[in-house]
């Protein structure tokens, strides 16, 4: 265990995809700054500082595209975060996942104590990957899961450190409460499992449900680099019917306060982002799920909203019933308020260790 030096703030690094314009990650970096103790001062891994300032006012940062000065930021902490979303996996690469785990263990061999916050785990592909994990995690002080098959994965390994779970960190995040609209609002992503006509069926469901009632067809970006090309590529392969193109409206998510604000003015959400669904259904906007990822499916059931699963075969009416059921159901509030009173395990674990590590500072 590092030894602390009294009479000194104690210092904690935040590492995660912030900074990267994903506002799914935003959400995620202003929810755990938030619980962090007045008691300590922050350092943020991010790609653009500027942004991530202007999420978290005056935190200091350091570049978490570069490993070597990441690393090097592990000298002036006293301990260190992991905060959010699934970092400990390889469905991106196997470099993003050796960039978290050497992390891991740098600090761990600095006596540098560890927290997992919120986090999910895998897909982890590899052989190399999951053996790499299960010992890895065995160094850190303590866990808090997002989800259930994460802590049954860690639970299957035997892992034996303090572990939680709770729903995603970001069912607390506030959130004006909705008020209406006619406008409907589309949070996409590409994914390998719409081919040219399963594409064809969600865009032509799409066209028939917004052609009454709705004034616009909001195209909202959540991540920059991800999801900004979507409507380019759609469009230039022929599938978005003229109808729909015309009622259409690109967007950049640039803010959590604009995408709140058009969620709460919105007639339905349709997210296959994760953090979208749930930004949406915490100000009680009517939400739906498509589901490119389990986590998606899952977040859908504990809210009680309706979900197509994209590895199954889509279908016209089912997807337009289902649509035309969002907009007429009552959205169950005290469920999410049951999410959002769960989703603080996250809060309490992270603040019992970070405690913890205050009182022996100042032993």
């Amino acid at each position: 265990m590092k030894a602390f030096r009294s009479g000194r703030k104690l210092s904690v690094l935040l590492c995660g995809y912030y900074g990267e314009h994903n506002l799914g990650d935003d959400a995620l970096l202003q929810v755990l700054a938030s619980q962090i103790p007045a008691d300590w001062n922050l350092v943020v891994t991010a790609r653009d500082a500027d942004a991530v300032r202007s999420l978290v006012p005056g935190v200091a940062t350091v570049n978490r595209r570069s490993l070597s000065e990441t690393l090097s930021s592990l000298n002036r902490v006293d301990a260190l975060v992991l905060g959010g979303g699934s970092l400990l996996q390889d469905g991106t690469s196997f470099k993003s996942l050796f960039y978290y785990l050497l992390l891991l263990w740098i600090a761990r061999f600095r006596g540098i104590p560890t927290l997992l916050w919120g986090q999910g785990l895998g897909p982890l592909r590899r052989r190399v990957s999951r053996t790499l994990v299960k010992h890895t995690l065995k160094g850190v002080s303590s866990v808090s899961w997002r989800d259930p098959r994460s802590l049954g994965q860690a639970q299957r390994w035997g892992l034996r450190v303090p572990m939680v779970m709770g729903p995603d960190p970001v069912w607390c995040h506030p959130s004006p409460a909705w008020c209406g609209g006619n406008r409907l609002i589309l949070c996409w992503r590409p994914t390998p499992l719409l081919n040219r006509i399963g594409w064809r069926i969600l865009l032509e469901a799409v066209d028939q449900f917004s052609s009454s009632g709705h004034s616009e067809v909001i195209w909202l970006a959540f991540h920059q680099e991800q999801d900004g090309s979507l409507w380019d590529e759609l469009r230039t392969q022929n599938l978005i019917p003229e109808g729909l193109r015309q009622r259409s409206v690109q967007m950049q998510a640039e803010s959590l306060e604009q995408v709140q604000s058009l969620f709460s003015e919105a007639s339905l959400v349709i997210a296959m982002r994760l953090h979208a669904l749930i930004l949406a259904a915490t100000g009680g906007c009517p939400t739906a799920a498509l589901s490119y990822d389990p986590k998606v499916q899952a977040a859908a059931q504990l809210a009680g909203l309706p979900c197509s699963d994209l590895q199954d075969p889509l279908n016209l009416d089912q997807l337009i019933g289902q649509w035309q059921l969002s907009l007429k159901a009552h959205q169950d509030q005290s469920q999410i308020d049951q999410l959002k009173s769960a989703a603080r395990v996250h809060q309490t674990t992270l603040v019992e260790e970070l405690g913890k590590l205050s009182v022996q500072s100042s032993a």
